[in-house]
């Protein structure tokens, strides 16, 4: 992995946000019904696990593992009914996070080594939506409050999940390398 580990390190001394370096992966739950509400510049979605390992490092042995993994994984129903706030932030709250975090879970029991947004925030965050994370801190509480007030009568939002994306960045931008099937369903919606 040196030409990686060289690129990470060229890409982590310009950074102005995450460290992302071209052929960098993360799986993701599509949520198109709240598309029309995100704000952030980037399709509504749950981050299941980011990073998860480098693209020249996925075969069609992992591929076929991690569609028995995410297999093993019964459908769900997601509700975003309440906001929630981290630091720049503006998000919505699925519920319930337990399907998401088994999702997760799964993923770094099989690969330890991968930890949930490099670390940056100890064992990770809990399961969100980001609506907006453009505001800085002297104008967050402002924008954001107002942002609540207006996206707050579109709620609540469902969905149903029976597909976790893989996505890939390009240098530019994230991009969908493959889906991967959830299981028979549990009955939610």
């Amino acid at each position: 992995m040196l030409i990686a580990d060289d690129a990470r390190a060229d890409s982590e001394q310009e950074w102005d946000g995450w460290p992302d370096i071209p052929g960098d992966t993360a799986f993701t739950i599509k949520v198109r019904e709240a598309d029309p509400l995100v704000r952030a510049g980037f399709p509504a979605h749950v981050t299941v696990l980011y990073p998860f390992m480098h693209q020249n490092r996925m075969n069609d042995l992992v591929h076929s593992e991690l569609s028995r993994l995410f297999a093993r994984h019964p459908s769900f129903a997601l509700t975003f009914a309440e906001f929630g706030r981290y630091p720049g932030v503006l998000y919505l709250d699925p519920q319930p996070h337990d399907p998401v975090k088994a999702l997760t879970a799964d993923l770094t029991r099989r690969w330890p080594e991968l930890v949930p947004y490099r670390g940056i925030f100890g064992t990770g965050l809990d399961p969100h939506l980001t609506l907006a994370n453009h505001e800085g801190p002297a104008t967050q509480d402002a924008a954001y409050d107002a942002l609540e007030a207006e996206l707050a009568p579109l709620l609540p939002l469902r969905c149903h999940v029976d597909a976790v994306e893989l996505i890939v960045w390009d240098g530019e931008r994230w991009e969908s390398q493959a889906t991967y099937s959830l299981g028979q369903s549990l009955g939610l919606l």
